[in-house]
């Protein structure tokens, strides 16, 4: 793939206050956000989160209702097929041609991006090669299982040699067994390029990316690197029955950043989420020695590591809480 062009901007993706509107519903609404050369970005949501409707608006297929959106530094408005030349996508369907075999599918292919033919047969051999799927060139599509079907899309997705992969749920309908296999493709796949992946499956996303949008009703929930999105480490603080509310004198230590009080049959209980930023922090030293001065009565005092699943399920329950779902 051909991702030393000097000309590639630090920042293939930029969209900011993006909107898209289908007559009275608004599938996405004043998103801004970022995508850099080298990353592999993940777009999380349930289904209807307004994943797919921005996949498309970055592929030049979609015009955007609002905002502003720029790929590669030009506007999709006016550069689309400039834009598109250099993107390779993988989407939720396979749209291969049933009547082609392996290797005509990866050629005709070629044509929507002017590649003559003689080039286009070497780009096809290498790319089933890597694939692991030339002993399949001269079959028909139909007698291909779903996991090569998912591979030949990421196959002919290389084609054009893209600057940017745009993967729409890459292993969706596939079994455990070849869900294993994609995946390991996509990170092998990403040492070499910018890649952005759309899925609802929370396991795909921590298995491959290294930044996470998570979209819900159209709008950003979240937008951090993985690893500081999913490991922050939280400190659970469970006071005896008939201590007195701490949350302001909890929320007031240094490095403390949300306090959240929990449902307890014994004690009073708190969750103390370490500041954005503060890199893990351990709270547990400074509120020990909080409840030590104050007199409260410690019952426990533990660490505990915040899932992505956790991060999810609290924002699907506060918007659900909101009626925003």
């Amino acid at each position: 793939m051909n991702t030393s062009d000097s000309s590639l901007p630090n920042q293939v993706i930029e969209a900011t206050g993006l909107i898209k509107r289908y007559r009275e519903l608004t599938a996405v609404n004043g998103i801004t956000f970022s995508v850099r050369k080298g990353e592999l970005f993940g777009f999380l949501g349930p289904n209807g989160a307004g994943k797919t409707t921005t996949m498309k608006m970055v592929q030049c297929v979609s015009p955007r209702s609002g905002g502003k959106l720029k790929i590669f530094g030009e506007d999709p408005e006016f550069s689309g097929r400039k834009i598109r030349k250099r993107i390779g996508v993988v989407p939720q369907e396979t749209n291969l041609d049933p009547d082609l075999s392996v290797f005509d599918n990866l050629v005709m292919y070629a044509r929507f991006f002017d590649i003559p033919k003689s080039d286009a047969e070497k780009r096809a051999l290498s790319l089933l090669e890597f694939f692991e799927l030339e002993a399949k060139m001269d079959t028909i599509i139909e007698k291909l299982s779903g996991g090569m079907k998912r591979r030949l899309l990421l196959a002919r997705s290389l084609m054009n040699n893209p600057d940017l992969l745009i993967l729409d749920e890459p292993t969706i309908g596939l079994d455990p067994t070849q869900i294993v296999e994609v995946r390991h493709l996509i990170r092998r796949l990403a040492r070499n390029s910018t890649v952005l992946l759309s899925t609802h499956i929370l396991s795909e996303v921590e298995a491959v990316c290294d930044r996470v949008i998570i979209l819900m009703n159209g709008e950003i929930k979240a937008d951090a690197r993985l690893a500081d999105l999913a490991s922050t480490t939280d400190v659970v603080v469970v006071l005896e029955d008939g201590a007195p509310d701490v949350t302001a004198r909890l929320q007031g230590l240094p490095g403390a950043g949300a306090v959240e009080q929990l449902p307890s049959a014994d004690g009073r209980a708190y969750r103390v989420r370490p500041l954005a930023g503060s890199n893990g922090v351990d709270l547990r030293p400074a509120i020990y020695g909080l409840a030590r001065d104050a007199g409260w009565p410690l019952k426990e005092l533990r660490r505990e590591v915040r899932t992505l699943e956790a991060v999810f399920n609290e924002l699907a329950t506060t918007a659900l809480e909101g009626g925003q779902a």
